[in-house]
């Protein structure tokens, strides 16, 4: 507590300082925040609607690392005047709890929530909430993402160590966050089996559910309460939550148990939009259909209709437009053409039917697991001269210049797939011939054998035999599910910085040289992964280690097309390409949009 009562001290002293770009940890919450207050006066507020106790090694400790109001100018503006006024020297002045009440009676007040929702799955939601974050965000609103349930084997971890969707967190950049948190995602279905999914709540494992399990036992059970207490839990601390909904809002048979859509919307009180993807054809009965299937009491929420994703002129679906108007009595709010732009696909079933992504010179084999996780983390290698093709079969190799083995959500059944379909031979005759990389999952088939004591053969632990390109072991076990933020160094090549993050069961023995040391909580730098240069093999456990330069050049180093090195020198941080291109995706629905209705559907104007 001296510590915090030191800094307040010195930052009263310094007087106002606005945004601190030159701070190291700026933004630390979100881009364009007053940093005045790096210790915030009024801690601990004690006031629940910013903060919440929580119980330290030395007893209660008060929690406030998700409040942003100190962060907002016009309060740090009204504070400083207040420390003027008053004569305040000293951050223990008792005075400060009065600034704190008159602060939050001016300036604090409850956020409001919208919904996109969409006539049909791949209607296009995901990427219309992220261009509204950003043109929220632009106009100087703070904004955040939700969906309150998310099927998706595609996702990212937080500061805090909690597994939420991928797509939110591109939402919460779109927003302008730097720390997207699990009240965004606060239920992620992971699909383990064709009827059975892993149910995470808050980042966490919670159980496991089949379809009936799901809706007639979590949903009513802790289910309805999970939505309510985070979308609230948002809306006291953003001026907008901008809510994502998940497939139909119209799928009759589930209408009274589905929590994702118009029930979210109910409990959050949202507006809602409908966005409907024109270049599937039919989007006018999609658009019409999906309003008369929802009740009247929820169909009265939806304010604005989008038709989106149109290839060609936008003019001439403008007499379509007025028509559907006057049919539904709900505006059409924009009509917006195609965006060509780079981001990443919310899950897998973007890659159905796709054979092959990127027209770059050297052809990367992506082994296709039926159960493939965090599929996305190829996606930077597109910024280079690669292109990406999928594999399925022993023939889907022929001609590739090197192969990478993604994340998996069950990596011992995707071993077998691949033994009993031929890959696993394959990939074992092209060893030290072309470079070979693994992550997560596929870093764990690399290694001599895989211990799954939860596959029972003749009444012992199932060992399966790995593919032997590392001499490590991996045993899952009871091992508990590791879900980390990291960031650290290359322990090869240049040693270049990279970040990454862990999301996998299972523990691995390793006995090779390590390809990364990581740099956690700033202590010594501990090794990671496996690297064996001379027979061309990689691996490590970091979703998103291509992301950043350094491990992108350095694997594209061992590759070769018809013989020759290919270039790999874009030298481009894969999250700036996504900063540029979430600014491009909110300039083309601005500008095809009325942004005046949606800030009314929004619910910021004053």
């Amino acid at each position: 507590m001296e510590k915090i009562v030191k800094k307040v001290n010195e930052e009263i002293q310094r007087g106002w300082l606005g945004p601190d770009r030159n701070c190291p940890y700026h933004p630390a919450h979100f881009s364009g925040q007053d940093c005045s207050f790096c210790y915030c006066p009024f801690f601990p507020c004690n006031d629940t609607t910013f903060g919440w106790e929580l119980q330290g090694r030395h007893g209660p400790v008060w929690n406030c690392s998700d409040c942003l109001f100190i962060h907002r100018t016009p309060v740090v503006k009204f504070i400083y005047s207040e420390i003027e006024r008053l004569g305040i020297k000293d951050a223990k002045d008792p005075r400060f709890d009065d600034i704190f009440i008159e602060a939050k009676k001016r300036f604090w007040k409850k956020g409001k929530a919208m919904m996109v929702v969409g006539a049909t799955s791949d209607a296009g939601k995901s990427v219309t909430v992220a261009a509204i974050c950003r043109i929220l965000h632009r106009k100087g609103y703070l904004v955040a993402p939700f969906k309150s349930q998310n099927m998706s084997l595609n996702s990212k971890v937080t500061r805090h160590g909690a597994e939420i969707a991928m797509i939110q967190v591109l939402q919460a950049k779109a927003a302008g966050l730097t720390n997207p948190d699990a009240h965004m995602n606060p239920i992620l279905l992971k699909p383990k089996g064709d009827t059975i999914s892993q149910v995470m709540v808050c980042g966490k494992p919670f159980a496991d559910y089949d379809v009936d399990g799901y809706y007639n036992e979590f949903v009513p059970g802790p289910g309805i309460g999970i939505v309510k207490e985070h979308v609230e839990f948002l809306k006291d601390r953003y001026d907008c939550v901008v809510m994502e909904g998940a497939g139909s809002p119209a799928e009759i048979n589930i209408y009274d148990k589905d929590i994702a859509n118009m029930r979210a919307a109910d409990i959050a009180d949202a507006n809602v939009i409908l966005v409907v993807n024109v270049e599937w054809g039919g989007s006018f009965a999609y658009a019409i259909g999906t309003v008369e299937l929802i009740p009247e009491k929820d169909r009265k929420r939806i304010k604005g209709i989008i038709l989106n994703n149109v290839r060609g002129n936008t003019e001439n679906l403008r007499p379509g437009a007025d028509k559907l108007e006057e049919l539904t009595g709900i505006p059409v709010i924009g009509i917006i053409p195609h965006a060509d732009v780079v981001l990443p696909s919310e899950d897998s079933e973007a890659l159905r039917g796709v054979r092959s992504k990127g027209e770059g010179q050297s052809r990367i084999g992506a082994i296709r697991f039926p159960r493939m996780a965090n599929f996305t983390d190829l996606d930077p290698l597109l910024l280079e001269n690669v292109s990406v093709v999928y594999v399925e079969k022993p023939e889907d190799l022929a001609g590739v210049d090197a192969i990478v083995m993604p994340g998996t959500k069950n990596t011992v059944s995707d071993l077998i797939w691949m033994k009993e379909n031929g890959l696993f031979d394959a990939i074992k005759g092209l060893w030290k011939k072309i470079p070979i990389a693994g992550i997560c999952g596929g870093y764990q088939m690399m290694g001599r054998t895989l211990d799954d004591s939860n596959g029972i053969e003749n009444g012992k632990p199932a060992v399966h035999e790995g593919l032997g390109f590392f001499d490590n072991t991996t045993s899952f076990g009871e091992y508990t599910k590791r879900i980390i933020q990291n960031e650290g160094k290359l322990a090869v090549g240049d040693g270049g910085a990279i970040t990454g993050y862990e999301l996998h069961m299972g523990m691995s023995e390793v006995n090779e040289k390590p390809l990364v040391m990581l740099d956690r909580f700033h202590a010594d730098p501990e090794p990671e992964g496996s690297v064996r240069e001379d027979e061309l093999t990689f691996g490590t456990y970091q979703h998103g280690i291509f992301d950043k330069p350094a491990f992108r050049r350095y694997f594209l180093s061992f590759v070769k097309h018809d013989g020759k090195p290919i270039d790999a020198e874009a030298g481009c941080d894969y999250d700036e390409v996504l900063e540029e291109n979430l600014d491009k995706l909110a300039d083309v629905f601005g500008s095809n949009m009325d942004v005046e209705k949606l800030l009314d559907i929004a619910g910021v104007r004053e």
